[in-house]
């Protein structure tokens, strides 16, 4: 079996929070019908599991923290630059926030950090691996 990761995520409303997700690109696993839960797949070694809050205490007694904290930022990699904005746009329209951080525009590198409707972090991130071995930056 391939090494996979599987990010858990409390959430507040399964289906708002899954039809965000799917906003910016993911994908339903339609094999986990659930209505605590929600399988998203981002690519097939990378999946995000929401889960209802209720859910999530069964798997831990720590508390979840409040939406206006960051205990990690999970990066997604996009294609373009053009992809990275069309992600902002699609999380501010579909229940998040785009830009909870500054855009980082490093020539090389293009990120954008956004928040789903529960305040977790996701950066839209570009990079052309090629600009920065030549030392294409703007920084």
């Amino acid at each position: 079996m391939s090494k996979k990761i599987f990010v858990s995520l409390p959430v507040t409303d399964v289906k708002a929070s899954r039809a965000f997700y799917e906003s910016l690109g993911f994908k339903n696993n339609p094999d986990f019908p659930d209505d605590t839960a929600a399988w998203m797949v981002w690519s097939e070694n990378i999946n995000f599991m929401l889960l209802s809050q209720a859910k999530w205490r069964t798997f831990t007694t720590r508390p979840i923290p409040p939406s206006t904290s960051s205990e990690v930022m999970l990066a997604l990699s996009l294609d373009s630059r053009d992809a990275v904005d069309a992600m902002a746009a699609a999380a501010a329209a579909n229940g998040g926030t785009a830009d909870i951080n500054p855009i980082e525009d490093h020539g090389f590198m293009y990120t954008r950090d956004l928040a789903d409707p529960d305040g977790h972090a996701v950066g839209a991130m570009w990079m052309d691996p090629a600009a920065m071995a030549a030392g294409d930056r703007a920084d």
